[in-house]
């Protein structure tokens, strides 16, 4: 019975981790989906397990001294990806902003730190924010991070806040 419920327990580790596997391949769809040529651009992609994911978000959170509302916060999440692009170009980036405004997401955000620029982008359904792209520009490397989940525009304000304020 021991080994029978170990294997199991293997199994069921082996698929948490299969989404989590880190690729060379774009895993947002303006990336994969367009038929852009990205000359010469590298990517890496992760798609992060929420549920081996948020227990280390809100222990990390604790650890810089976040408050109890922002590591609330970490509950709202369903997804998230990140992939970041190595040798970008600013054309790169205005296509991308387009294909972003073509598909009713806002501008929130835009957050100037230490030469490089981090952008928030939402996408709203009533109001309910089913999505957050954080954008960070810097020289000649861009990180996406494309966060999934039930967000209040006052949720989005304290994490904006937050960040501002350090």
């Amino acid at each position: 019975m021991k080994t029978l419920k170990n294997i199991f327990l293997i199994v069921c580790t082996m698929f948490l981790l299969q989404s989590c596997v880190v690729s060379e391949r774009p895993n947002m769809a303006f990336f994969s989906e367009s038929g852009h040529d990205f000359k010469g651009a590298k990517f890496v992609s992760i798609n992060v397990p929420m549920l081996l994911a948020k227990p280390y978000i809100k222990k990390a959170l604790k650890e810089d001294g976040e408050s109890e509302e922002i590591i609330n916060l970490v509950r709202k999440v369903s997804k998230i990806k990140v992939m970041t692009v190595e040798n970008g170009d600013r054309q790169m980036l205005k296509d991308f902003v387009n294909y972003l405004n073509n598909n009713n997401y806002e501008d929130w955000a835009t957050i100037k730190h230490d030469g490089d620029n981090v952008n928030i982008r939402v996408k709203q359904k009533g109001e309910t924010i089913k999505n957050m792209l954080i954008t960070v520009n810097s020289d000649n490397e861009l990180v996406f991070v494309d966060v999934k989940g039930s967000f209040t525009a006052k949720d989005i304000s304290k994490m904006i806040a937050s960040a501002t304020d350090k």
